[in-house]
């Protein structure tokens, strides 16, 4: 028996770096409990307790496009509405069961609505 620990995604908007490439397709691995224990013990997450999906998401997406690192700087930088979407997706495929883990399998087969349209 194996388990899936990563999962492809696409973002609704993309993430533009500073040269104005945009990245939209990543892919994100299950978080361990190091991944949601550790940055507790962070500054920035003592300061401000919203700062940790910041740092959880820099930690859980393996790849984003052809963003050399993720680091918190990138999720920073970010459009609300693919915060908000990576948000979600890592509540589905850590606590979902395996239901919605082929739920999101099956959506990451699918084009985008937008995509199709051109936008």
């Amino acid at each position: 028996m194996s388990i899936q620990t990563e999962f492809p995604f696409t973002l609704p908007r993309g993430y533009l770096d500073e040269t104005g490439a945009l990245h939209r397709d990543g892919i994100m691995r299950l978080a361990t409990a190091r991944d949601e224990i550790e940055p507790l013990r962070d500054a920035r997450v003592k300061e401000n307790e919203a700062y940790l999906t910041v740092i959880v998401l820099s930690r859980t997406i393996t790849t984003l496009g052809s963003v050399p690192r993720m680091t918190p700087k990138v999720v920073e930088g970010m459009f609300s509405s693919d915060l908000a979407y990576l948000q979600d997706f890592y509540t589905r495929i850590n606590f979902g069961g395996a239901a919605e883990q082929e739920a999101v399998m099956a959506e990451a087969a699918l084009p985008l609505a937008g995509a199709a349209a051109g936008g």
